[in-house]
């Protein structure tokens, strides 16, 4: 009896293909030893399933070869366009690259600001290169925002191209620039600025001459004639008068608003705002600018670039475009002398002193 129900469990077909399958009949419930030693099935057609990290391999492989041949494509491009078009090729390559830099740059921002939150610390507690990346990119941002309204409406974007291409200055950050253009511009926008050191030299003329102290009054006129008469200044003639500008007549909350206009253009701030709002950029620029000067000092300016040295320069007031990387360190400690030996309420001295020290700089000034 029960070897007949064991060879009834199982019946052999044969087809015409020649292939063998099994059909189990049902198992009685008197039979679980053989239940227990029936030997599983194979999964149907195992040669139609690779193994999964078969696929991956060739995957990576076909994404590998396929950037290789976009790379090797572009290179011919950019070769052809140098050949053949070597102006549009010299701003095609500058657009690019600069999409990089910025691309670069903003991943940069992101993990200086997650470095923020995180360790809960301030925007003047940060080193100085990492504080300078955010005060320039926040220019950056600010000047891309009226470029990226005027984008917005269909089909705009080809006139803001076409704006773009043809004032650079105007509407492009400085990725975009060449370094012809960056000379150029850094150039005209120093000239635009330079514009305003008179008025600042007079408005200080004018507001000394209303000085309670003669000894105090003496040192700011004869520092004022100094500069308008082609001299340099000494810092410890800017130190020695570094009271008056906490407050009357100096300081920034007591600057008369036509002064606040002058000194807000040396700083690349707009004058067209309501008083409140003018002092209060400019008190900001001039404090963010005082942070970072510690931050250098606690850096050491041997440890700058050139490029970082001179760019720091020209963002104090002095254009130096033209000038050596050792002169423009030579200024720049000059300048740390005087920012870092000032009190946080005296930095309305920083503004002017924009003016003062880089009116009439040179190497040979400085002895």
């Amino acid at each position: 009896m029960k070897a007949a129900a064991a060879a009834s469990s199982v019946l052999l077909l044969r087809g015409r293909c020649g292939c063998v399958s099994l059909r189990r009949a049902p198992f009685p419930a008197s039979a679980p030893f053989f239940r227990a030693v029936r030997v599983p099935e194979p999964p149907l057609w195992p040669a139609l399933r690779p193994p999964a990290c078969q696929f991956s391999a060739n995957s990576k492989n076909v994404f590998s070869a396929l950037v290789s041949k976009v790379k090797h494509m572009n290179n011919k491009y950019e070769r052809f366009l140098e050949r053949t078009f070597p102006r549009f090729y010299k701003l095609y390559s500058t657009f690019f690259k600069g999409f990089r830099i910025f691309f670069l740059e903003v991943k940069e921002i992101r993990r200086i600001k997650e470095n923020m939150y995180h360790k809960k610390i301030q925007f003047h507690q940060l080193p100085y290169r990492e504080m300078e990346r955010l005060r320039q990119f926040r220019r950056d941002v600010i000047k891309a925002i009226p470029v990226g309204i005027l984008s917005l409406p269909p089909f705009a974007n080809y006139l803001v191209l076409l704006l773009m291409y043809l004032f650079p200055r105007q509407l492009l950050i400085r990725h975009f620039w060449t370094p012809e253009q960056q000379a150029e511009f850094l150039n005209t926008y120093h000239n635009i600025r330079k514009e305003a050191y008179p008025e600042v030299l007079a408005g200080l003329q004018h507001l000394s001459h209303t000085l309670d102290d003669p000894h105090l009054r003496k040192q700011m006129l004869d520092l004022c004639k100094k500069v308008q008469e082609g001299s340099h200044p000494d810092i410890n003639e800017l130190k020695a008068v570094r009271t008056l500008f906490v407050g009357h007549p100096f300081g920034i909350q007591r600057l008369r608003v036509q002064q606040v206009k002058v000194l807000s253009r040396v700083l690349f701030l707009t004058p067209r705002l309501p008083s409140f709002f003018l002092r209060s950029r400019l008190q900001s620029h001039v404090l963010e600018l005082y942070h970072l000067d510690h931050a250098m000092l606690k850096l050491g300016v041997r440890e700058l670039t050139d490029e970082e040295v001179q760019m720091a320069c020209y963002i104090r007031g002095l254009n130096s475009v033209h000038l050596s990387p050792s002169a423009c360190r030579l200024w720049l400690d000059q300048w740390l002398a005087l920012s870092c030996s000032l009190k946080g309420a005296e930095t309305s001295l920083l503004a002017h002193g924009m003016v003062l020290l880089s009116t009439n700089f040179t190497p040979s000034s400085m002895g």
